[in-house]
């Protein structure tokens, strides 16, 4: 068995785009890496983010919202920015990191009516979802 890959999921806040990242990512990788989410600034984890990844059997209730610089001193093998935002701010990583990046909407920008809200977490979920499966297909094997 190989070693653990480290995963680094960053985004603004760390509170919607990158938990809902992190929580598929854990689920598909299991074994294969340890995986953390970290913002550019905290803002807490979104409540509807936990709402929405409950409706797919992932639990991120656990998740806690972290600054960057914590994980500051960890090799990370893959850096992801899931925001023009965080891609643009973000510290330097070692070069050995693999740097990728997909800009997602931000659903806690939303609005509307609850459920249009909500919908539009759900749609940016499964973004993500479909992303977190393409990246464990293309750098992990199963």
């Amino acid at each position: 068995m190989s070693e653990k890959k480290l995963v680094l999921v960053l985004c603004t806040g760390n509170s919607c785009r990158s938990q809902l990242l992190h929580g598929y990512l854990t689920q598909l990788l299991g074994a294969q890496a340890t995986v953390y989410s970290a913002g550019v600034e905290t803002h807490g984890v979104n409540p509807k983010a936990v709402l929405v990844m409950q409706e797919d059997g992932v639990d991120i209730s656990h998740h806690t919202s972290n600054h960057v610089d914590e994980y500051a001193a960890l090799p990370f093998d893959y850096v992801m920015t899931v925001c023009d935002h965080a891609r643009e701010v973000c510290p330097v990583f070692p070069s050995s990191a693999t740097q990728l990046h997909h800009n997602f909407p931000d659903p806690a920008k939303a609005t509307g009516t609850a459920e249009e809200i909500l919908g539009q977490f759900r749609r940016v979920r499964d973004q993500i979802k479909a992303y977190a499966q393409e990246f464990a297909k293309q750098y992990f094997t199963q």
